[in-house]
C-alpha cells in the first residue's frame, strides 16, 4: 500500500507547525518564493502518474513471476523487517549513485535546489525519477519480496525521510549513530566542500558509515544549502530539466566519439576537455554565496501562495476523482502551465512577458473548462470560479510588479 497519500495532510500541518515555531522563536527558515517552488515541484511529482508509463512496476512484475525465488509470506514480520532494511539498502545505493553519475544526477538535482531547509524542501522532489530509479530495487523482487511489501516499506521509508528536513533540531546524541537524523541529513543538503556528497541513507546511518560517506555537521562549519551550479529560477522546467540539457549540449559540443557518449554516464561535473575550455560552467563562490531570493509586491507573493493552494487542490482531485488517461493528461498540463507562470511572476522579470503566458494559461483553462461543461462535469463551475479569480487578480497585478522588476538586475 502507497502511504504517501495519507501522510500528506500531516506533512502540511507539521509545515504550518514548523513556519509558526520559527516565526515565534526569530528563527523562521521560510521564504515564501522558495516554499512555493519546493512545494509546486512536489506536486508535479505526484501527478506525473497520471501521464507516465509504470514501466518499472512491468519489469518488477516480470521479474517476480519468472525470475524470483519463491515468494514470501507477507504474514510473516520478518518478511517486513528484511524488506524494511533492504529497501533503504538498496536506497542508498540508488542516492549515492544519484549524486555521483551524471545521468542519475539529472533527475536527483532537482530535491537539492532549495537554499532553504524546511520541511518543504523534503515535499521538493523529482518528476523523472521514474527513469532509473526502479532498476536499483529489482534485487527486492528477485529474493521473492512482494510487491505491496515493497511498496509499503518504501512509502515508510520516503515518510520517515520528511521529518529530517529541519534547522530546527539539534544532534540527537546515540541515536546518531544508527540513524538519518536532521544534523546528518544537513550535511547532505549542503554545498560546503567538507559535506559534499555524504550521508545517502534514508533511515539508517550505518551504510555511510559500513561504506565510508559519512561525515558529521560540524559547528566550525555551518552549512550552506543548495546546488553549486546556481540554478537561480523558480521555474519547475528548468529545475526539472536543466541538467539533462546540459548533458544534451555537452555531448553534442564535444568533437570525440567518445566524448558524446562518456557524458551521459560520466562522473557528475565531468566535461570533456575541449567542451570545459569553451564553456565552462559557473559554480557559486561560497565566500561571497547570496540566495536567489527576487523582490516582488506583496500582491504577488500573495497571488503565488494562491495558486499554490489551487494547484493542491486540483491534486487532490485528481487522486481522489481518478480521471482517464487524456483527463489526467489535460490535468497535469494545467498544473505544469500554472506552476511556470507563477514562477515567472515570482522572478519578477517583467509584467508584459508574464502576462503573455498567462493569457496562454487563461484561454487553455477555459477551453478545458469548456469541455468539462459539455461532458456535464460538475466540475466546469470550480473551473469557471477559478478563471474569474485569476482575472480579478492578475488585473491588479501588472503595474507594481514592473514597478519591482525595474529594480532586479537582468
Amino acid at each position: 500500500m502507497d502511504l504517501i497519500v495519507f501522510a500528506v495532510p500531516f506533512f502540511i500541518l507539521l509545515i504550518v507547525v514548523e513556519l509558526a515555531y520559527g516565526v515565534s522563536t526569530g528563527r523562521n527558515t521560510y521564504r515564501l518564493n522558495d516554499a512555493v517552488s519546493s512545494l509546486f515541484m512536489g506536486v508535479l511529482s505526484q501527478a506525473r502518474r497520471f501521464v507516465t508509463l509504470g514501466i518499472g512496476g512491468y519489469i518488477s512484475y516480470l521479474v517476480t513471476e519468472y525470475f524470483a525465488l519463491s515468494l514470501m509470506d507477507s504474514s510473516l514480520w520478518w518478511t517486513w523487517v528484511l524488506a524494511f532494511v533492504l529497501y533503504d539498502f538498496c536506497y542508498y545505493w540508488l542516492h549515492r549513485l544519484g549524486h555521483e553519475r551524471t545521468i542519475l544526477w539529472a533527475s536527483h538535482v532537482a530535491h537539492h535546489q532549495s537554499e532553504e531547509y524546511n520541511l518543504s524542501t523534503a515535499l521538493r522532489q523529482t518528476s523523472t525519477g521514474f527513469l532509473f530509479s526502479w532498476l536499483f530495487y529489482v534485487p527486492m523482487f528477485a529474493l521473492g519480496i512482494p510487491a505491496e511489501v515493497v511498496v509499503t516499506v518504501g512509502s515508510l521509508n520516503l515518510i520517515y525521510q520528511f521529518w529530517v528536513h529541519t534547522e530546527h533540531i539539534p544532534k540527537l546524541g546515540k541515536y546518531e549513530w544508527f540513524f538519518i537524523t536532521p544534523s546528518n541529513h544537513r550535511v547532505h543538503h549542503a554545498q560546503n566542500d567538507i559535506y559534499m556528497d555524504r550521508n545517502y541513507g534514508g533511515v539508517f546511518i550505518l551504510w555511510d558509515r559500513l561504506f565510508g560517506t559519512f561525515q558529521e555537521e560540524l559547528k566550525e562549519q555551518p552549512v550552506i544549502f543548495g546546488i553549486r551550479g546556481p540554478l537561480r529560477s523558480f521555474n519547475p522546467v528548468q529545475a526539472i530539466t536543466h541538467v539533462y540539457v546540459d548533458m544534451a549540449k555537452d555531448s553534442w559540443r564535444a568533437q570525440r566519439w567518445q566524448d558524446k557518449l562518456k557524458v551521459w554516464v560520466a562522473r557528475t561535473g565531468w566535461q570533456p576537455a575541449d567542451v570545459a575550455e569553451k564553456y565552462p560552467r559557473n559554480k557559486n563562490d561560497l565566500s561571497t554565496f547570496e540566495k536567489y531570493d527576487p523582490t516582488v509586491p506583496g500582491r504577488v507573493s500573495w497571488y503565488g501562495f494562491f495558486q499554490l493552494i489551487a494547484v493542491v487542490l486540483l491534486l487532490g482531485w485528481m487522486e481522489s476523482a481518478r480521471p482517464d488517461y487524456w483527463g489526467g493528461v489535460a490535468a497535469w498540463a494545467s498544473l505544469l502551465a500554472t506552476t511556470m507562470t507563477t514562477a515567472f511572476w515570482l522572478e519578477a522579470k517583467g509584467a508584459d512577458a508574464v502576462m503573455f503566458w498567462e493569457k496562454l494559461r487563461l484561454v487553455f483553462l477555459g477551453l478545458l473548462v469548456l469541455v468539462t461543461a459539455l461532458n456535464g462535469a460538475a466540475i466546469a463551475w470550480v473551473g469557471v470560479f477559478y478563471v474569474g479569480l485569476n482575472v480579478i487578480f492578475l488585473r491588479s497585478l501588472a503595474t507594481p510588479f514592473n514597478r519591482a522588476a525595474a529594480s532586479v538586475p537582468g
